[in-house]
This record gives C-alpha cells, structure tokens and sequence, in this order.
C-alpha cells in the first residue's frame, strides 16, 4: 500500500522536478513547479513512510538546491515550507541531515553566503531547530556546523532571528550533551554579545540559553558569563530578572561542578531577595530552600551534630523568618570567598550597585549568624565609609547590616573593635555603626559593657569632637540607642550620658535640636523614674560642674566648655543655685582682666541672662547673697576699669548690667551698696560716657540708686563729680538715657537737701538751674515734664535764685508754659511754708 501511494506520488512530482532540475528552467517556471509539489506533497493525506520515501529519495537534494541558490524569494520560501513538511512528517529525518546542514550553513554563516531576507533567515533557522528535535544525537558529526551557524544567527540584525537561535542553541544542548560540552564555549561570546539586546524577550531568551548552554556544555563558561547575568539583575524588566533568577537557581541544584561556583552564584540568587517584584522574591527563596536542602542530605555527615543540637538563637531579629541550616552552613562556608568583592561593590560609584550590594550584605549576615565575627574588621571597615553614603537606601541597609553585628556578634568584640576606631578620627559613620549595634543587641549583654561606653562616648575626643550637625545627630541617636534598649540601666552611666546631651546641646549649629535633646534627657529621667530632666540636673550638678571646670584656668574663647557651662547654668533651672559655690568659682577665676576677652564676654551673659531671673535660677536656694561680697569685688569691680577695644567696651557694658541686675531684683541691699560704693561709685560714673547706650543708661541708673542709698553721706567733691557727669548725659542722643539721667539729678537735689555741704555748692547749684532751663525745650516731651520735676525737686534749695533764673530766659523758650508752671510751684513752696 504504502509503496503504490509513493509510486503514484513520485509519478506525479516527475514533471515539476524535471522543472527544477532544468537549469534553464524559468522563475515562474519554477514557482509552477514547487506549488504543484506542494499539492501532492503537503496538501494529500500522506502517511509517514510515504511521505519519507518521496521526500528522502527524491524532494532533499532539488528543494535544497532551490533553498540555497535560487535568486527567487518565493521560491526559495516554497522550498523552505516543504522542507519543513518533509521532516515534521517524514520517518526518518535524519537522512536529511548530510545534505540539509552544509545548505545551511552556506545560507547562514557569511562570508560564503547570506539569506538577505529575514523571514526567510527566520526559517532556516526554524528549519535547523526542527532537525535538531527530529533527529537528536544523529546531529553529532553535524555539531560544527550548527555551531557555527548558531554563532552567526545570535548576531542576526533580526530580533526573531536572535530569540529563535537561543531556543536553538537550547534544543542542541539538549540533544546531545555528551559531545556539546566539547564545542559549549563558542556559543558563549555571541550570548553575551546578545544579552543587552534592547528588546527585552530577546535578553530573556538569551539567558535561557545561556543556563542551558552552560548547564549541558562546560561548567568552566560561568566564569565568562556572571558579570553579564549580574548586571540582568539590574534590569528593568521584572521578566529578564525574573529569568536570571531561574537559570542561577537551576545551576545551584543542577550543575555538575555547582560546589566549585556556590561562592559565585550564591550572591546572584539572593540578590534577587530583594527584588521589588514579590513573584520573583518568592522564585529566590523556593530556589533557595531547595538548594539547602539539597546541600543538607548531600552533607548529612557533615551536619549530624548540627541538626541533632541545634539550638535556636534567644535572640533573632523580630519579623525576620530564620533561615534552614544548609542555607546558612552554605553562606557560612562560603562567605569569606563573597564579603571582599561584595565590600568593594558596597563602595562602587554606581548607585544601583550599591544599593544592591547593600541589600545583600543584610542578607548574608543574616545567613551567617555568629560566623560573622571572624570577618568584623572587613565589615566595619566598609561599614563606616557605606554609611556616610550620600544615597539613603544604602545607608538605610548599612544600617540594618550592623544591627545583625549586634545580634548575633559578643558585644566583647563588636565593640572593642568599634571602640578603638575612636582613638583614630571617629566620623559619623562609626557613631552611627555603634548606634545599629546597639540597637541591635539584646539588653542583658549589652549591661556588662555599659561603663565602657558610657566612658567612651563622654570622652572629648568622642563627644567634643566635631561641631558638625550631622555628628552631633548620630551621637544624640546613640544616647537614645543606648536609653532604649537598657532602659533602667542606664542608670549607671547616667552622669556620662548627660555630660553628652549637654555637649550636643552647647554645640551652636545644632540649637536645632535643643527640642530632641531635652526629650532624650526625660527619658533618661524616666528611665530612673525621675519626674523630669531637672531632678537629673539635681543628681549630678556638682559632678557636671567639676567636669567643665577642671582646665578653667586655662580657658579661651574657643573652649568648649564655656559653652557647656552655658548650658548646664541656663538650662538646669533653679538647680544651679545648688551649685553656687563651684560656679562662683568658675567665674572668679575666668574673668579676671588678664583672661581671654572674648571668653570674659561669653561668661559675663551667662551671669546677665542668669541675674535676670535670679529667684528662678543663682538664688533659687536663697544663697547668692552670700556670695555678693565676692560678685562685686573680684567679679564686677576689676572688669569695670577701662581697657581699649570694642571687645573691653562690651564686657564693661556686661559687667554694668549685672550690677543693675542685681540692685534691680534687690539682692544688693542698702546695706550691700553702703560696702561697695567707695570702691564703685568712680567706675560707674564714668560707665556713663561708654559708646554702648546700654551701658550709659543703666550707669545712670545705678548712679541714681546710689544717690537714694547712699548720697547724703557724699562730700562736695563726690557731689561735684556725680552731677556733672550725669547733667552731660541729658545732651544724650538717646531718650532714655536723658530720662534716665534727669530721674538721677532728682535724686541728687533730694540728697543735697539734707546735706551740710548745701551751701558750699550754692554756684554749683545755680550753673545747674541754668542748664536745667535749658533742657526744657528738649524735643522730647517726656524729658520736658522729667527736667521739670528736677527743677521742681532743686527749687526747695534757692528758691530766689531760681526765679531770678527764670526770669532771665522766660522770654527766649519755646515752652514758656513750663517756666510759668515752675514760678507757680515756687510761689506754692513760699506760702506754704509761710
């Protein structure tokens, strides 16, 4: 049956192959030919055999001939549609091959020959996959030349091409792997050449042919292929990443020589962890726990002990699924082979690089568990420079990283060895590492090392080393660390951590954080159950004052412990006037002439601003008075004198206004002022011809207050001086001066009242109604009705000459009003007394 239908077939397809052996024969002739051939050939149910026989002895060597040569594109496409029929449908394909593959290679492989039209390339190459299916290992005399074509077509300019190619080179490693691991390696240069093709299936396809070449070919190709498939991680396309997820998860559980690549492919695996796509996470870790525990049975000896007594962590990270032992026992072995390059890519100057290393750093360690300590100094060391990242994602997962150091590493290490580093030049970055370990570790093994770092980070070299915003924030971040994870054993080092607050806070560039600060220092107080930051204040006010004034003697306007001093004295409340003996000291010692100016400058606003609130703050206990004698006298009285310079003006202007201070909330009593007049009456009466008005004005008004106090106790020469002095002040550019200065000679008439030297300063007395008169037309109102009180005040002396005065420039004032207002007074005084 079967030879009378292929007889009656080769009987009909006589004439149309005559047609195409012909060489004369026609292009429409031949095309006539090949559609005929198809009608008896593709277009009639054929059986297998017959369809073998026909198209074996006598359809092969004429359609290859017109597949190869003919310059027809239709024809050649004609040609290529049987030929294809022919060995989908024949028995025995494979006795196409001898004939089939040279054609091929001719079509495909320049310089010989090259198929111009690419749906048509596209076929041949279909064509070629299909004899690699039909046929399998008959194809291995062949392999040359496949291979050569597959090197030529994974170039294609046609993108179908370049993905039908992979699939092919696939099938061929497939069919014979016995012999294609001999000839695997060609086919990796035109892969790699692919695997940034800018159509994205044309680079998933190549990497699945990539896993399939190298799975089947030579193992030793992984080498020449990794860099490529770790940048495919990088991807866009969740689809590629997807793809290299699979052909390095199949080489982890299939590979011949997978041992000697684990420590190659192992971080291109759990690279994919982190992959924003959640199906391509879930991929990794299937992969992955197959992989271990495959790795488990094949090393059951090995791990008997391990898996009879093992015993999990007290303390894991929370949220976190812990790992399967060969998972771990595989990053363990094999992580001294992965850290250094991961290291340095954690350092790359691409930021996707970086990141991603970051990424996988975390997830090493946490496979690595204990084992991490033998690699801490390599750690650390990338540690501290990956955190002063400018890209938050890497820090952020720096940070994660370290926090495993604290888990799973003995704090006897971990933090020696980020200790030491502060010797050096600490930076941020370690601030910030010590911080994550912290975080990281649990409370109880952590108390041992307390003192140790509290020691640490109150040392100046650590907490005074730089004013930089950014160190100061990481340095505040450890305090919390450390407060929240000991919570009341912080107690212990409570002195040392509030010597760091203060610091943080005494920094100029962070008052930005004052807010943080203080909310760090209650919960220190509450760590202790100490109802706020004050009773901290309490508890360690003294010791706070002997830190900052060990080197006093030697401060200059540079020292960071004036600024320290500033803020435990204004920010402790009343809880500095605990401490009044330590901080008058501090300030005897400091401000005497021969210090520093700027520094005496500093220290005299701390006492202003202080003296300012005196009850709520130096005399909240009620003992600065006792110490006024010493205030005065080696304090204020020295840095009075006058010196050159701005700065020596501006400590005299601070030094009077702490004086006023003080006789304005009445700590210096009549009785305190009756002491020290002598020895400051001189100083502050030439206060009042200081540049600053600040320090006019309030000269004049402690000269005012003497008076009141003290002045019926002056003598001539005292009173000369004074009135003279503040009469010139009511030619004062400022106001308030003028005012202030006209409320002084009121003072000064009411004491000379009362005074035997009265008539000795008659002439005085008359210059000064004179001058007085004057200050009536000041063009201020309010100094008007002030000068006219004064005069008011000195009528009661020499009424007569007063009004003879009077009389004399009633006719030259502006306001002659008040002159009338004056004679009225007098003429009031005269009856009354009368």
């Amino acid at each position: 049956m079967a030879a009378a239908g292929a007889a009656e077939v080769a009987q009909a397809l006589s004439r149309p192959l005559s047609c195409l052996r012909d060489p004369d024969c026609g292009r429409a002739a031949r095309l006539r030919a090949l559609e005929a051939i198809r009608a008896e050939v593709q277009e009639r149910p054929l059986s297998g055999a017959v369809v073998q026989e026909i198209f074996g002895a006598q359809l092969v060597r004429p359609l290859t001939r017109c597949l190869a040569g003919d310059a027809a594109e239709r024809c050649r496409e004609l040609a290529l549609q049987l030929l294809c029929h022919g060995l989908s449908h024949g028995d025995r394909p494979s006795e196409a091959l001898p004939v089939l593959l040279p054609a091929l290679a001719q079509r495909l492989c320049p310089p010989q020959g090259f198929e111009p039209s690419e749906e048509l390339r596209l076929g041949l190459v279909q064509l070629l996959s299909l004899l690699l299916q039909r046929c399998g290992a008959s194809v291995v005399p062949y392999l040359t030349d496949v291979i050569r074509i597959l090197q030529a077509t994974l170039l294609d300019h046609y993108a179908e091409v370049r993905r039908e190619s992979c699939r092919c080179a696939v099938a061929c490693s497939q069919a014979m792997p016995e012999h294609f691991h001999m000839q695997s390696e060609s086919l990796i240069k035109p892969l790699m050449q692919t695997i940034s093709h800018q159509h994205y299936r044309v680079r998933v396809d190549v990497i699945q042919a990539t896993g399939a070449v190298i799975q089947y070919g030579n193992g030793k190709s992984v080498d020449d292929v990794l860099s490529h498939l770790a940048q495919r991680l990088f991807d866009e396309i969740p689809k590629v990443r997807h793809a290299v997820t699979t052909v390095v998860g199949e080489w982890l559980l299939h590979l011949r020589d997978r041992y000697s690549y684990f420590h190659k492919l192992i971080p291109l695996l759990l690279g994919s962890f982190t992959d924003e796509i959640p199906e391509n996470t879930k991929l990794a870790w299937t992969y992955w726990e197959k992989i271990g525990l495959q790795w488990e049975k094949e090393n059951e000896e090995d791990l008997k002990d391990k898996m009879d007594f093992s015993v999990s962590p007290s303390h894991y990270p929370k949220g976190v699924t812990r790992p399967g032992l060969g998972c771990r026992e595989l990053v363990s072995r094999n992580l001294s082979k992965i850290l250094p390059g991961l290291c340095h890519d954690i350092t790359d100057w691409v930021e996707s690089t970086r990141i991603k290393a970051s990424q996988l750093l975390y997830t090493l360690l946490l496979h690595a568990e204990d084992h991490i300590t033998q690699h801490m100094e390599l750690l650390l060391r990338t540690l501290y420079q990956a955190c002063l990242d400018e890209e938050s994602d890497v820090v952020k997962n720096c940070v994660k990283a370290a926090e495993l150091i604290g888990t799973f590493v003995s704090p006897k290490v971990s933090l020696r060895l980020i200790t030491s580093a502060f010797a050096k030049t600490p930076k941020p970055s370690c601030i910030m590492v010590l911080t994550a370990v912290i975080r990281g570790s649990p409370k109880e093994i952590l108390q041992p090392h307390l003192t140790d770092l509290g020691n640490t980070l109150s040392q100046a070299g650590v907490c005074q080393r730089s004013e930089e915003v950014f160190y100061m924030e990481q340095l505040l971040c450890c305090v919390q660390a450390l407060i929240e994870v000991c919570q009341e054993d912080c107690k212990e080092i409570s002195l040392e951590l509030m010597k760091v607050l203060v610091t943080i806070m005494a920094v100029p560039c962070s008052q930005h954080l004052k807010e943080k600060v203080e909310e760090t220092m209650s919960s220190l107080a509450e760590v202790q159950q100490l109802d706020s930051f004050l009773y901290l204040y309490k508890q360690h006010i003294i010791h706070l004052m002997e830190w900052v004034s060990v080197s006093c003697d030697c401060w200059t306007c540079y020292s960071p412990e004036i600024l320290q001093l500033d803020v435990i004295a204004t920010h402790s409340g009343p809880v500095i006037g605990e401490a009044l003996n330590s901080f008058i000291l501090i300030l005897k010692t400091c401000l005497q002439p021969n210090k520093d100016p700027q520094m005496r400058l500093k220290l005299f606003t701390v006492l202003s601003q202080l003296l300012q609130k005196a009850s709520e703050t130096i005399n909240s206990q009620g003992l600065f008075p006792s110490y006024l004698e010493t205030v005065i006298k080696d304090i204020l009285a020295p840095n009075l004198q006058w010196h050159a310079g701005r700065t020596a003006a501006a400590i005299r202007t601070t030094a009077v206004s702490c004086l006023w201070a003080l006789i304005h909330c009445e700590m210096l009593s009549p009785k305190e002022i009756l002491k020290v007049k002598d020895e400051l009456m001189s100083q502050i009466i030439a206060a009042m011809d200081e540049d600053s008005k600040i320090a006019r004005l309030m000269a004049c008004r402690i000269v005012g207050v003497f008076l009141k106090v003290c002045g019926r106790q002056f003598g001539e020469d005292k009173f000369t001086e004074t009135y003279t002095e503040v009469l010139k002040r009511l030619d004062d550019a400022s106001c308030d001066v003028r005012l202030a200065a006209a409320h002084t000679l009121t003072n000064w008439f009411k004491c000379l009242k009362d005074s035997d030297g009265k008539s000795a300063m008659e002439s005085h007395i008359e210059f000064l109604y004179q001058e007085l008169l004057i200050h009536l037309d000041d063009p201020d109102q309010n100094i008007q009705t002030a000068v006219l009180e004064v005069l008011k005040e000195g009528s009661d002396l020499y009424p007569e000459l007063l009004i003879r005065e009077i009389e004399g420039v009633v006719h030259k004032h502006q306001t002659p009003a008040y002159c009338n207002q004056l004679l009225h007074h007098i003429q009031s005084a005269k009856e009354s007394a009368l």
